[in-house]
């Protein structure tokens, strides 16, 4: 915008005329379900487009909002870019399928279904096989501080350091959701990446974050030392950008930009 110089400048809109997104409220239960899927469905394809997909692993469970010991979660086998809502499935703790058309990795889910028990606040866990998640994981490393991003998992992600094969049994999950404790990402070694959240979006976007902080860290390494950000800013900046409530936030543009130029995903 031009103007006249030395012209006095329009004054500023009130605040309460600006947009900004929250995360919404919902009237009924029906309705937090089916936005619990879109969201999903959408945060499914993205991991699709970032190449975190390797064949048949990788999941993304959300606790049903009626139904607190069932989970949506992506079908067995399908590509994560094809993925709409009809296509999910609800499975209960024990993996059985009760609404859907597919099957569920009995493997992947044995573990997000003890992440769930054990923490009730969580609605979504991600686990992928992620490629930079897995070199830090074979590393047996956690996330340093050393950019404002890795902060936001400072002293709120740790190390499961053991690896026993494909997990196929409950006790391995309770294991794996005893190590997280009250923190909101797991790095397991030789493995992979497992992040949590209040929301799906929240959960996708710690994901992706942790796999994008870890490629940070393991490019910074093999270029020289990483000089560290002292703790107490560590902390202040982790207080600042560590919430859900800002990962929901960050993840928005995200959403757009799958919701709306993949449509049919709503199908």
């Amino acid at each position: 915008m031009h103007g006249t110089p030395g012209a006095t400048p329009p004054p500023p809109l009130p605040t309460d005329r600006l947009r900004f997104a929250m995360p919404p409220m919902h009237d009924s239960v029906e309705d937090e379900r089916r936005h619990r899927k879109e969201r999903l469905a959408g945060a499914l394809r993205l991991f699709g487009r970032y190449g975190f997909e390797d064949g048949v692993s990788g999941h993304i469970t959300a606790r049903d909002p009626e139904y607190s010991d069932c989970f949506w979660v992506n079908p067995f086998g399908m590509p994560f870019g094809h993925i709409t809502v009809s296509d999910l499935v609800l499975a209960n703790s024990d993996g059985q399928v009760v609404e859907g058309r597919y099957h569920v990795n009995q493997a992947a889910f044995t573990v997000h279904a003890q992440v769930h028990a054990a923490r009730p606040d969580v609605v979504a866990v991600a686990h992928c096989h992620s490629v930079h998640g897995r070199a830090l994981s074979a590393l047996g490393d956690l996330l340093d501080p050393i950019t404002q991003e890795s902060c936001a998992f400072y002293e709120d992600h740790a190390l499961y350091d053991t690896y026993s094969g494909v997990t196929v049994d409950a006790e391995e999950g309770r294991r794996i959701a005893g190590v997280l404790g009250s923190g909101k990402a797991l790095v397991l070694r030789n493995h992979g990446l497992l992040t949590v959240g209040d929301s799906v979006d929240a959960a996708a976007w710690w994901f992706l974050s942790l796999e994008r902080s870890c490629q940070v860290q393991l490019t910074a390494r093999a270029a020289g030392r990483p000089v560290l950000i002292e703790h107490r800013q560590a902390v202040a900046t982790r207080e600042q950008l560590g919430g859900d409530l800002v990962a929901w936030i960050n993840y928005q543009p995200l959403w757009r930009e799958i919701s709306r130029g993949e449509p049919d995903l709503f199908d």
